[in-house]
């Protein structure tokens, strides 16, 4: 059995699964420069060794799977800010250094999730080009070593249907992360337009194991679970944020305390969740306050 069926035979069985915190975050936070209209996109490149670092820290602090840092790394992200020439560098050294750091830690059960989205910056791409620019970048990642593609800060239900069915094509399971707000009536909406039960919906037919609600406010996510325990039988993750994105940078005025979000996460497990981790703003020591609560 492989480390991907282990690991959901495991949440099969009940089990709780701690996943990493904010990369980029960390990458930000650690001082690598921005690219612009890419946000921290080139680290791969021009820091290395402090991508593989944080990729460790999660790792000793417990995280079963840790997500490369290649959100902001679509072609059509890196044409706008002029870094379209290390568009296979970026990514595939984005799963590499996840991999050598798994290596590193001896920890060969640890899976390295591709981190795919369809966010843009500048120029938004065509549906035509947003599926040849998926399916390149997943394949870049099925070579580099990843065990799935991870489908992060979906928000828009045809671009996440090209997403799907351009990363499933690599024959590696895929899992989908919704990105969510609250609407003037309380009403649960993806980021760029469709409700969440609607985008759940959308998944019908497309053999996805999981999906996680993701890159969302952390006190919107009891209402998202709301949502999607409605709409959705599988095992669901989490992985909030906090904070707010300005370009190319986040801010870090008011991101929550990390007992804070432990005391939230808690309560999201007892709901049923069974992948919990956090997404920007929350960093190493959200994940270390998060393992000392894990069942």
């Amino acid at each position: 059995m492989n480390r991907y069926d282990k690991l959901m035979s495991r949440i099969g069985n009940g089990e709780k699964i701690l996943i990493d915190g904010a990369t980029g975050t960390e990458v930000d936070r650690r001082g690598v420069a921005p690219v612009e209209h890419a946000w921290n996109a080139g680290g791969a490149k021009t820091d290395p060794d402090l991508l593989r670092q944080i990729h460790a820290d999660y790792i000793e602090l417990g995280s079963e799977i840790v997500i490369s840092n290649t959100f902001a790394t679509g072609r059509a992200v890196l044409e706008d800010a002029g870094w379209e020439a290390e568009y296979d560098l970026l990514n595939r050294l984005g799963v590499q250094l996840a991999v050598e750091a798994r290596g590193n830690a001896g920890k060969d059960d640890v899976l390295v999730a591709g981190g795919i989205s369809h966010w843009w910056w500048k120029s938004e791409p065509s549906l035509e080009v947003l599926r040849s620019n998926t399916r390149d970048q997943a394949v870049i990642m099925q070579e580099a070593g990843a065990d799935l593609i991870m489908l992060e800060m979906m928000s828009d239900i045809p671009k996440m249907i090209i997403q799907i069915e351009e990363s499933q094509r690599t024959g590696l399971p895929v899992w989908v992360g919704f990105s969510c707000k609250e609407d003037d009536d309380g009403g649960i909406q993806l980021l760029y337009g469709g409700t969440l039960a609607d985008g759940i919906k959308a998944l019908e037919g497309y053999d996805i194991p999981l999906i996680s609600i993701m890159h969302t406010q952390e006190p919107l996510i009891d209402a998202c679970l709301d949502v999607a325990q409605a709409h959705w039988t599988g095992p669901i993750g989490v992985y909030a944020h906090s904070g707010h994105y300005i370009p190319n940078s986040w801010t870090y005025d008011g991101v929550i305390h990390p007992d804070d979000y432990a005391a939230s996460s808690k309560r999201w497990l007892a709901r049923g969740v069974s992948v919990i981790g956090s997404c920007c703003g929350l960093g190493v020591e959200h994940i270390e306050t998060l393992r000392q609560i894990m069942p």
